[in-house]
């Protein structure tokens, strides 16, 4: 009997340690996946935070230049990786939550991997509809939470996206969307 639970036990740390490598391997793609949205030079001293299944935040790796990396979300239809700064992360928090963006802090974000399609007028659009204007994205910076740098941009609801535009204009959420190669 004794051996028995000893066996038992063995296999039991073994699973054990097995979920572990198999949630290293994990978090390793996942660093990966959020390393690739800015330059090396941004993406290996950031922050990466990915979210679980329930849309719950946890940091898999602590960074030390105060800029923060997501990695792809696979439940989107392409690849949305991001990386930003402490300002770019409290706009992005006030569009989670639907709040009122912070005042006078202006944001700079990376989508160097491309962007998941969206919609250009609806900032919580989930599916392209007749209404919603959905745009595709290839590699991107953005600058979010400057209303008043954004004058003279276009923001038709239908834009040019090889081309600086606005996106979800006449939101509190209206970003200038800078494409890249």
């Amino acid at each position: 009997m004794t051996r028995l639970l000893t066996v038992a036990a063995l296999l039991a740390a073994s699973s054990l340690v097995a979920i572990e490598r198999a949630a290293a391997v994990d978090d390793a793609a996942l660093i990966k996946s959020a390393e690739s949205a800015a330059p090396t030079a941004v993406s290996k001293g950031a922050t990466i935070y990915a979210a679980d299944e329930k849309g719950n935040m946890r940091t898999l790796r602590q960074g030390t230049n105060g800029f923060w990396c997501m990695p792809d979300n696979p439940a989107s239809p392409g690849p949305d990786p991001m990386c930003g700064d402490a300002n770019a992360m409290e706009w992005a928090q006030a569009w989670m939550g639907k709040k009122e963006p912070p005042k006078g802090k202006v944001g700079f974000m990376y989508m160097l991997a491309g962007g998941t399609d969206a919609s250009n007028t609806d900032p919580y659009a989930t599916k392209p509809d007749a209404s919603n204007n959905w745009v595709e994205t290839g590699p991107h910076v953005m600058i979010v939470n400057a209303m008043d740098m954004m004058q003279g941009y276009p923001a038709n609801p239908k834009p040019d996206t090889s081309a600086p535009y606005v996106m979800w204009a006449g939101t509190p959420y209206a970003h200038l969307m800078i494409p890249v190669k």
